[in-house]
């Protein structure tokens, strides 16, 4: 028989508005976190065209970009500035915990000391070490004596406890608490080294660029809007299938589980049974009486 279709009072019943507020509240989840990711992908896409911007300037000179005590703007990330001055290496920093295409290893900081008296702390690079947490600095390469011009790309101070500076080492460059350890003033962030002049005698393995890709923003904020867009279809097909009668004739249709009993087929067996023993036995009692006589 075809479904009988419903009315649509249905949908104002408890249940069905419990079902409906869920959705809504899902959807509307959906809709903030999808939001959330477009705004972090535009937020990827403005991050990167600043610093294709700074990568293709000329070099700048460094107290023109970055100044003692003050980490350098999110614009200047990437600039490229240049510094001359003495490497201090007795007041090298060892960054643990770096790694090159899979090896472990630990950068080298060392403060480039300018005329103006302000160091400027320079990351010179990776090198391999027998375990990531290696703090050994007489293992770490010399580098170039005497006058020494630097170029490189502006980074800006990582925060955190990782930035604690124990026994001339660290896990990430802050410029505040390098300055602490060492005793020297230093500009605000840092740089990762691209050239030195004069080269050094062992050079160090040059920073990765940075990554410029736009990340997977996009698609999780489609998943998000998709889950939501799904969520609102399934209530509409729930409530189609009431209206057409679907869901009625699916539960109609469904078996019908029996609970374990005596069944009204094994009564009658079981009477039978009785009646039959009973008979033989006073039939048996009758020929006893009989024989005793």
């Amino acid at each position: 028989m075809p479904p009988r279709a419903r009315s649509l009072r249905f949908l104002v019943s408890r249940r069905w508005l419990v079902l409906l507020l869920t959705v809504l509240l899902f959807g509307y989840a959906c809709l903030l976190l999808g939001r959330w990711q477009w705004h972090r992908l535009e937020s990827k896409k403005a991050s990167n065209q600043i610093i294709r911007t700074n990568q293709k300037g000329a070099p700048r000179p460094v107290d023109q970009v970055l100044r003692h005590g003050v980490d350098p703007p999110s614009s200047e990330q990437y600039a490229v500035v240049s510094a001359t001055g003495r490497y201090d290496a007795s007041k090298t920093v060892i960054v643990r915990y770096q790694t090159h295409d899979g090896n472990a290893g630990a950068d080298v900081v060392v403060p480039l000391v300018t005329s103006s008296g302000t160091a400027l702390l320079v990351d010179r690079g990776w090198f391999a070490t027998s375990n990531s947490g290696a703090t050994d600095a007489s293992q770490v390469p010399a580098p170039p004596s005497g006058q020494v011009t630097v170029t490189g790309w502006v980074r800006q101070d990582a925060g955190g406890s990782a930035a604690d500076v124990v026994d001339a080492s660290t896990r990430a460059i802050s410029s505040s608490r390098i300055e602490t350890a060492i005793g020297i003033p230093v500009y605000g962030g840092f740089v990762q080294v691209l050239t030195e002049s004069p080269k050094p005698a062992t050079p160090l393995a040059k920073p990765d660029p940075p990554d410029l890709s736009n990340g997977p923003h996009f698609f999780y904020a489609l998943q998000w809007w998709f889950f939501g867009i799904l969520g609102l279809f399934g209530y509409g097909y729930l409530a189609w299938e009431e209206v057409t009668g679907r869901a009625e004739l699916r539960r109609t249709q469904q078996p019908t589980r029996r609970r374990p009993s005596e069944g009204p087929e094994d009564a009658p067996v079981d009477g039978e049974h009785g009646a039959a023993d009973v008979g033989r036995g006073g039939t048996q009692q009758e020929r006893s009486g009989t024989a005793e006589l």
